[in-house]
């Protein structure tokens, strides 16, 4: 495999990969770093690539891998977790505010989590993978990792309910 084949096979998934290790590692810093280094082993074993038939699934469990790898190291560093994904036009500051905050309370809940659950709520609902997927990433049946998002998405639905009913966090 060649340099231009290799692009052209792992670059349309950089982008995941970065979101998956950020939402692991939670510092941008953190999940660059991963983010090259998974990429500089892709390089190292772009001989073997041939051989997966998903090499996106394989990347993105390579990732997960790595990421628990250095929680457990305990080298990363608790840093804030700021959300970039969207940007609004022309909403009125009080609106940007309560949309920031709704976005900042989702993913504490989301960071709240138990491991399994996060990870497999960042691929479903927002990497938007499909479940056959998941499963093979996360190496769970398809009938766990269904489970476990919807105790997921039961435990942040709850809290937020919770909090808008009562003002309270």
């Amino acid at each position: 495999m060649n340099q231009s084949d290799f692009l052209k096979t792992v670059l349309p998934f950089k982008d995941k990969v970065y979101r998956l290790a950020k939402r692991l590692l939670v510092s941008a810093e953190e999940a660059e770093d991963a983010t090259q280094e998974l990429y500089f082993k892709l390089w190292k074993n772009k001989s073997k690539l041939s051989d997966y038939k998903n090499v996106e699934a394989f990347a993105m469990t390579m990732t997960k891998n790595y990421c628990f790898d250095r929680l457990k190291s305990k080298q990363a560093s608790n840093l804030t977790l700021v959300h970039s994904n969207y940007k609004e036009k022309d909403t009125p500051l009080e609106k940007q505010v309560e949309h920031k905050d709704s976005v900042n309370q989702v993913q504490r809940l989301i960071e709240s989590l138990p491991e399994q659950q996060k990870i497999i709520i960042q691929l479903r609902d927002i990497e938007e993978y499909d479940f056959d997927e998941i499963c093979k990433m996360v190496d769970m049946k398809p009938t766990a990792v269904r489970v476990a998002l919807s105790r997921a998405r039961k435990t942040i639905r709850e809290a937020l309910i919770k909090k808008h009913n009562y003002g309270v966090s």
